[in-house]
């Protein structure tokens, strides 16, 4: 009985390292990487849970005259933090092909602090060939190729820089070699219309929102050599870009008309200043880069500050009577934004840069509503890399918002504050792996 029962427990020891070696080892090359971030951040004014970054969406997200714009906050967290797994597979058609699949601990900013919850933030899968490439799944927005370097990693979206969202796509990259150093390269791009901030508000009976087409034409030049780019990761040569969108949906509030337009266009620019000795370093390099657009009915990824500007007014003969209907646009916002980034050695990273978002005018569907009429950011951030694992990191910002404050009849509003303001001071340690 005991040599059986011995056989027995040496036969699940074995089967359960056979498990354990199938359970951790893919089929295809496969390999694992992130990064560890503690955040310190004191600000001036209550940003609540997710304090440790500036506010989102509308922008400073703090009403004028409020409790909150009165009360300083000083916060820890490492909510950003983040695991990835990239894959590369074999070869289909020709084409390379990979996967990538990344996420941090943002995903309930109500939850503990000692358990915050898992978020999927990247996940797709790409074909490349030599001058093309597929990408699908969920992936960096179109709208807008600038992220600004900032620690906090709101990366400027409320404030000129509105490409933080991911979202799911099919996008088309195709690259057309002029020469040596130079290049075109064209990307198009069916996208959830996750940006129009209307979408849960789709009335019942109508088609609610539909998918959106984005595209870029990128003209890059090898002929300036290169400087780093976003965080110092890598060198950038010069890039000009032209994007743009478009897509259209029903909304709640105007059930019986035609689709509310959704569309953006913009222009960017990376140069490199002072360029890399050998296109690797980063000691004594210097870049440029900045962005301008407008947009509208963007709200979601901040490219505007809301969704729609819209008056209600009372729909004559309805039934039931005096049914409320809006008069409603598409609310238009103007940004730009740029930033210099400059490395004096190869440890030490310094970045500056502002950006602005306008609201167009829209005064005539406002009336008597207390709107965001402008939102802008100041940043200067100092990074020190000790070594390729450990980085050090201390920002600055100043935010700040301006509001209407109208009456119904057109006059000011008495003893209103039509603007809030936010000093932010972080410190980050990163580890990463």
């Amino acid at each position: 009985m005991k040599k059986v029962l011995a056989f027995v427990a040496a036969s699940t020891l074995m089967a359960t390292s056979a498990m354990a070696d199938e359970a951790v080892t893919s089929k295809f090359n496969m390999s694992i990487g992130g990064y560890v971030k503690l955040d310190y951040a004191y600000n001036s004014s209550n940003l609540g849970a997710s304090g440790t970054i500036t506010p989102g969406g509308a922008g400073l997200n703090i009403a004028p005259n409020s409790a909150a714009a009165t009360q300083q906050q000083s916060i820890l967290g490492i909510r950003q933090s983040r695991l990835w797994v990239k894959v590369n597979g074999p070869d289909a058609m020709g084409a390379k092909t990979g996967g990538l699949i990344e996420g941090d601990f943002y995903g309930d900013p109500a939850a503990a602090a000692e358990s915050p919850q898992f978020r999927a933030r990247l996940a797709y899968g790409t074909l490349d060939w030599k001058n093309t490439s597929i990408l699908f799944g969920q992936y960096w927005d179109m709208f807008a190729p600038m992220v600004a370097s900032t620690q906090d990693f709101r990366s400027g979206a409320t404030t000129g820089a509105p490409n933080t969202p991911r979202i799911p796509m099919i996008k088309l990259t195709q690259r057309l070699e002029l020469t040596d150093a130079n290049k075109m390269e064209f990307a198009v791009a069916i996208q959830d219309p996750g940006q129009l901030g209307n979408n849960s508000n789709a009335a019942t009976g109508t088609s609610g929102f539909n998918p959106n087409y984005a595209g870029q034409i990128s003209f890059v030049s090898k002929a300036l050599g290169a400087a780093p780019g976003y965080f110092g990761l890598s060198n950038k040569p010069l890039t000009i870009t032209a994007f743009g969108l478009y897509g259209n949906e029903y909304v709640a509030n105007k059930p019986n008309s035609d689709p509310i337009d959704t569309w953006g266009a913009g222009v960017y620019l990376f140069a490199p200043v002072l360029k890399s000795s050998d296109g690797k370093s980063r000691a004594m390099t210097m870049s440029f880069e900045g962005q301008l657009y407008e947009a509208a009915n963007m709200a979601y990824n901040a490219a505007t500050s809301t969704t729609l500007a819209d008056t209600a007014v009372t729909v004559a003969g309805a039934t039931p009577a005096n049914i409320a209907e809006g008069l409603t646009n598409p609310m238009k916002n103007y940004g730009a934004t740029a930033q210099i980034i400059f490395y004096p050695t190869q440890e030490l990273g310094i970045t500056a840069g502002y950006g602005t978002r306008i609201a167009a005018n829209n005064s005539t569907n406002f009336e008597g509503k207390v709107y965001q009429k402008s939102n802008q950011e100041i940043y200067l951030n100092v990074a020190y890399d000790l070594n390729a694992a450990v980085r050090l990191a201390t920002e600055y910002q100043h935010l700040e918002a301006a509001y209407s404050n109208m009456n119904a009849n057109g006059t000011a509003a008495a003893g209103v504050k039509t603007t809030e303001n936010v000093n932010i001071g972080r410190l980050c340690a990163y580890y990463f792996f």
